[in-house]
């Protein structure tokens, strides 16, 4: 007996010292199954009391206690409060929150959140001041007016502030208080964790000012449930392990995402939502769905938009360079790890890429887009050359650590194939179609007098022109390289163009001069490489994140939102001004990590060598962790915040936001670099007996007589 009293009185001192709870703190409730909340409240020691109907918690709370009346019907149903019961909570001076609930007799049909953010009105916290932006993703609210919003829904550019205000942008309230006791939200927001609400601190403060605000006292949570979170924290130390674990876990989540496409799910949801190409995004695949083993092809990926019950949308769509590139980080990993299965899907998505995208006049040696590989299933007419050089280096890498001579001539054929339609100062241009070049011919754009100072569309074709030069010896693609690069740095960085950012311009310029300073290791070489090295680790953090930098607007493709309106319509940064605390695994940090280890292998200079491991372990901490949304365990969000380490940014690139993800751009190269990283080698130097180029010289003649 004795025992059990000194138990229940350590118990009770215990409850009574938790931040931000008292020992007599209970809140009354109504709500339906698991509530994210209220598993919340319970953990932080709170009592809480739970009744079946809104009407039954009304009555029998004891007067001024905390109620929460959660929405048990979502989305199908929203709870009304009567008259009747907004009396009784005045009368008995109940200090009450009611979510996806009305006011009014009728209660009006929801409609789905798009791009529109939470805007905050009303300064609630010091986390929480006026135009702070938040989300609840894409779940539903009911339209109704409020004189004094603390919150609303908009549709607003920034970062994380509407930097427009709401003027001229329909705003709707979203949490707002009906009267002096009473807080009205018009979704359901207790659920925060499960729909994966952003970011998690705003989220915390809100909960703990509504909280407070009920109980009458500050309240302070000691802890936050976030589904989706970093592996690691900023400050926490990393095993020797990490990296290796890093590989491990991102080649699993190919698997985990079952974005290997399988003949059993093929027509219903790969052929049901790619469509013609424009917006190929659908509900994500069920948990238990079948993983194919390439010969089917890759999807890519994730896009940004997470539903009203917390599933990410998929992107049904059949690229390219996404092949490739996928190829490249399957192979590396069965060399990591010796998995024969690793390397099976890699040979089978090099034979997809080729058998795909290599089909009609691209197989045709009278063609003039021979050995051109095309971007899409859905677009066959259309090359970039910036896709054709990631997946002919992806596919390379594959070739090589398979052994498998097959592809070597096929390969050297789709660098020659973008050699001959680049022009005589080394550009090509960001695009070509079909119909152009057979117009055209070949040699027209191989005579062309262009300049296209843009490093992301023109780059990478340079590195695989100075690679082909290593095999071959063929002179003029060193040459056209020299002419191309050397205008490049005259140009910087005045008149170089930027497709979402500056810095993402650099980070693809580090590559093509590794490998023209192993080609020809030149003073002047050997400058340049440490001149834009430099120039792009003016913006690496501690942490080793890179920041995100706009360039001058006049050279940009996609500059800073222009207004509200014009929000979620095209593609664009994730930042809004420079110095917001951002980095982008999409266009920036991938693309370098991969350049960086090249260049610091090629010179072995320390400040390459320290920049890359820092961002290595960057990359390591920030890859995503869950155990309950299976299919982004193990990947890189295209976004982070690396300020209050969070996945969050502008959301406002179509398709291609904040929480986007890549079987390519994204995933294949942060795997295929850290496990080069862990090899303690580099792509040049692991590919070095390579076969490519070493036996098929005729094809100089015979594609570029």
């Amino acid at each position: 007996m004795r025992r059990w009293s000194v138990l229940g009185a350590l118990a009770g001192l215990l409850l009574f010292a938790l931040p931000g709870c008292r020992q007599a703190d209970t809140v009354y409730c109504c709500a339906g199954g698991e509530n994210d909340l209220l598993s919340l409240l319970e953990d932080e020691g709170y009592r809480v009391v739970r009744k079946d109907d809104v009407q039954r918690v009304l009555e029998q709370a004891p007067e001024a206690s905390a109620v929460l009346l959660l929405s048990a019907g979502y989305p199908e149903r929203a709870q009304a409060l009567t008259p009747a019961q907004r009396a009784l909570i005045r009368e008995k001076r109940l200090r009450v929150f009611a979510e996806y609930a009305t006011l009014s007799d009728t209660v009006p049909q929801p409609d789905t959140i798009t791009f529109e953010r939470v805007v905050v009105v009303d300064s609630l916290s010091p986390e929480l001041c006026p135009m702070d932006l938040l989300s609840v993703n894409r779940g539903w609210y009911i339209r109704q007016q409020a004189e004094h919003p603390l919150m609303v829904i908009a549709k607003v550019a920034g970062f994380d502030t509407a930097v427009y205000g709401l003027a001229e942008t329909p705003n709707y309230p979203l949490v707002y208080k009906a009267e002096e006791n009473l807080w009205v939200s018009t979704s359901q927001l207790s659920n925060y964790a499960r729909v994966r609400f952003a970011p998690d601190f705003r989220w915390k403060s809100f909960w703990e000012t509504l909280m407070g605000d009920l109980l009458g006292h500050p309240v302070k949570f000691r802890t936050w449930e976030s589904l989706v979170h970093p592996t690691y924290g900023e400050h926490q130390e990393l095993p020797d392990s990490a990296r290796l674990a890093s590989v491990r876990r991102g080649v699993q989540w190919f698997f985990n995402g079952h974005f290997l496409v399988d003949s059993s799910w093929k027509a219903q949801w790969l052929d049901r939502y790619q469509g013609d190409g424009r917006m190929p995004v659908g509900p994500s695949l069920p948990d238990d769905a079948a993983d194919g083993d390439g010969t089917l092809g890759i999807l890519e990926g994730h896009c940004s938009a997470i539903d009203g019950n917390g599933r990410q949308a998929y992107r049904y769509w059949m690229r390219n360079d996404v092949q490739g590139e996928a190829s490249m980080a399957f192979a590396i990993a069965g060399e990591l790890f010796d998995r024969e299965s690793y390397r099976r899907i890699a040979s089978n998505l090099v034979d997809y890429s080729f058998d795909e995208f290599r089909d009609g006049p691209r197989n045709d040696p009278k063609s003039p887009t021979y050995g051109l590989l095309s971007w899409a299933v859905t677009t066959r007419n259309t090359y970039y050359g910036d896709d054709n050089a990631r997946s002919i280096l992806g596919m390379t890498l594959a070739a090589d650590l398979l052994g498998n001579p097959k592809w070597d001539r096929k390969i050297m054929e789709a660098i020659l194939a973008n050699y001959r339609t680049t022009g005589i100062h080394g550009f090509r241009f960001g695009c070509l179609l079909e119909e152009d070049i057979q117009k055209h011919g070949w040699r027209y754009y191989h005579q062309r007098d262009l300049i296209n100072l843009h490093a992301h569309f023109e780059s990478w074709l340079w590195a695989c022109y100075l690679w082909l030069y290593r095999q071959t010896g063929y002179e003029p693609l060193l040459t056209m390289c020299e002419d191309a690069i050397s205008r490049m740095m005259e140009a910087y960085p005045d008149r170089w163009n930027w497709t979402n950012g500056l810095q993402q311009e650099k980070a693809r310029m580090i590559l093509p001069l590794a490998w023209l300073y192993r080609v020809s290791p030149t003073d002047e070489h050997r400058q340049w490489l440490e001149f834009m090295v430099s120039e792009f680790l003016k913006n690496q953090q501690p942490c080793g994140a890179i920041r995100e930098e706009l360039g001058d607007a006049s050279y940009g493709s996609f500059g800073k939102v222009a207004s509200n309106a014009a929000y979620g319509t095209g593609e664009a940064p994730l930042i809004f001004d420079n110095g917001d605390p951002i980095a982008d695994m999409l266009y920036t940090c991938n693309f370098a990590f991969f350049g960086l280890n090249e260049a610091a292998h090629a010179t072995g200079s320390e400040t390459m060598i320290r920049a890359t491991e820092q961002l290595s372990d960057f990359l390591i901490r920030i890859q995503a962790k869950s155990d309950r949304v299976r299919n982004v365990d193990g990947a890189w969000f295209r976004a982070f915040n690396y300020e209050n380490w969070d996945y969050w940014a502008s959301d406002a690139d179509v398709g291609w936001g904040a929480l986007s993800t890549l079987t390519g751009w994204i995933q294949s190269w942060i795997v295929t670099t850290q496990a080069l990283m862990e090899m303690n080698t580099s792509y040049w130097d692991l590919t070095e007996g390579s076969t490519i180029g070493r036996n098929d010289r005729d094809l100089f003649e015979k594609m570029l007589e």
